[in-house]
Order: structure tokens, then sequence, then C-alpha cells
């Protein structure tokens, strides 16, 4: 990406990896919305369910093609992570309530599938794993930054990150365009993928997975493609 993102084990970050939180067409993409039409906390969370459902895996969506947002570039693919120090980062610029709630709601050792977006061939291409929970992400107040909210004060910061480290690459890159059709066909028989929230709330950056979905996906590697 350009300007890099520093890594941790620099004294600070300087660029945001955004996880964009506007879906193109086919379901698939994370441009984050940071300025005007934002719904407020109070009125997203009404739209949530009343039981709060415990999730132990993710699915987190990140731009690995360049796009200017801002005069910054959010480019931030899986090879990006990888080069990284211990090949671990902060996950920052998520500027929707309920991705952020869900964040909020890791743990540290939970996996996520790494899923790129907003991209020519969206769709799966490796497992991440959660190292660090929520803290405050400091880009909302960093004024040169993509993501930065004029409307979050120190005193009470609106948005979360958590960090991530890369484990690996998928056996095989797990489309969009594959995934669709297997969720096209479990809505009729009750399969796994009949409520994925890549369909269900495609436009979250930040998704959850049921243990089913996770390793229903994940046996896809070993599949001939859809």
């Amino acid at each position: 990406m350009a300007p890099k993102k520093s890594s941790l084990a620099a004294a600070s970050y300087k660029q945001s990896k955004a996880s964009s939180d506007v879906e193109d067409g086919d379901g698939g993409r994370k441009r984050k919305t940071v300025a005007s039409g934002r719904k407020s906390e109070a009125q997203q969370s009404s739209s949530s369910a009343p039981k709060k459902a415990a999730y132990t895996h993710w699915l987190m969506k990140s731009e690995p093609e360049s796009r200017m947002e801002r005069g910054v570039d959010v480019k931030f693919g899986i090879e990006d992570l990888k080069a990284l120090p211990n090949r671990t980062d902060c996950w920052d610029g998520v500027r929707n309530y309920q991705a952020r709630n869900f964040m909020r709601d890791m743990k540290v050792g939970q996996q996520a599938f790494f899923y790129h977006s907003n991209c020519k061939v969206p769709g799966i291409v490796g497992i991440i794993k959660i190292v660090k929970e929520a803290y405050v992400d400091h880009t909302q107040f960093d004024k040169k930054d993509a993501h930065y909210d004029p409307s979050s004060k120190p005193e009470n910061p609106k948005w979360s990150m958590v960090d991530v480290q890369f484990e690996r690459m998928t056996k095989r890159f797990i489309p969009l365009t594959e995934l669709k059709k297997y969720h096209l066909k479990h809505k009729g028989s009750g399969g796994a993928l009949s409520n994925m929230a890549l369909f269900t709330r495609a436009r979250l950056s930040v998704q959850p997975l049921t243990a089913e979905e996770f390793d229903f996906i994940l046996s896809l590697e070993d599949r001939v493609p859809l």
C-alpha cells in the first residue's frame, strides 16, 4: 500500500487498512462510509436481534487493490499483512456500529477468513487469528487519516479495533461466486450457508460465522470448484 501502513513494531500506525462498510452489487466489497448518512448507534442497535448469539469465527473484508480515499491509499491485502513484522497488524478503520460490535465480541485465538473485497474477483484468500481483543482505534482522531471521525472524542471514543495475525493461505482461492452458488443451493435445502452473513448482511465488512459455516467453507479447500 502507498503510503505503506506501519507495523505494530513502529511507534505508531500511520494508515488504516479500512474494512469498508459499503457493499458492491455482488455482495463482496468493503468500502467504509466515514461521512454523512451514517446511522446512529441507537438506530443500528435497534435493528439487531433481540437475543445476542455467541460467535467464535469471523469473516473480515479488506481491499487488495489501490484505492485513494481522502488522499490516502487504503489498500491492504493479505500479502501486505504477511509482509509485516510477526505478520501482525491492527484492523482499524471500521466505521459501522454493527461491524464494530462484532469486533468487540472477538476473543484472542479465534479465527477469521481474510476476504479480498472491492476488487476484480472478490473472495476468501486466507485465515487469520485474533491476537489482541478490541481497543480504541486511534485513526478516528487522526485528521490526516482516511477514516478520521470528527464526531468521536478521546474521552468517549466511538470506534474500536483488534489485532490480527496471518495464519495461512487457504489451499485455493474461494471466490464470492462459488460461495453464492452454495448459499442459493442451501437456501432451499437448509444447508450450512443458507443464512451466511455475506449474503444476508452483505454491507458489513466484519461478519460473524457459525462454526458450521466456517467448517463448511474450510472443506471447500479440498473440493473441486463448483
